[in-house]
């Protein structure tokens, strides 16, 4: 079987592979320690994992582009906390957060090394992933609702002449 390139130079299966872990990364990233921490209570023992690095806490500069394509210019900087570690089997799990818990960044990342066997990767994804993904989609609906039900319309005289 052929693997076609895709633009960046790497397989299709590389891109799709990347694709996947962008997404459960992004969850991961949105979520509450908390809101981890249940959702792996039902995905039995997990593994003592050797840290790599951190959890440790250190600041970004956010760039912007004014009108969005114009020219970069610094925004400000943002509070991040990473983590890497490695599971037993030696799968390496990376996790950067917004904000400082450090509980979650470890968690964040523990996940994304157990996301990376694909035998576990069906379960967590069950458990842990598409629930996250459901919760922060029904948190983004109901602020979107909050704020439309606020929209005021502006009618200029020139529309509502006949």
């Amino acid at each position: 079987m052929t693997q076609r390139a895709d633009i960046s130079g790497g397989t299709a299966a590389t891109a799709d592979g990347t694709a996947k872990r962008r997404q459960w990364m992004s969850v991961l990233a949105r979520a509450s320690a908390d809101e981890i921490s249940a959702r792996l209570e039902g995905c039995g023992t997990l593994p003592d994992c050797q840290i790599l690095r951190g959890p440790e806490t250190g600041l970004v500069m956010v760039r912007g582009r004014a009108g969005g394509g114009g020219a970069p210019f610094n925004l400000g900087e943002m509070t991040v906390t990473r983590c890497t570690l490695r599971t037993p089997e030696g799968t390496v799990g990376h996790a950067y957060i917004a904000g400082r818990d450090k509980d979650a960044a470890r968690l964040a990342a523990l996940v994304d090394a157990l996301m990376q066997d694909s035998a576990k990767a069906k379960v967590l994804q069950a458990r842990v992933i598409a629930p996250l993904a459901a919760a922060q989609r029904a948190r983004r609906e109901a602020i979107a609702r909050k704020a439309a039900a606020t929209k005021v319309q502006f009618f200029t005289m020139s529309s509502m002449r006949t």
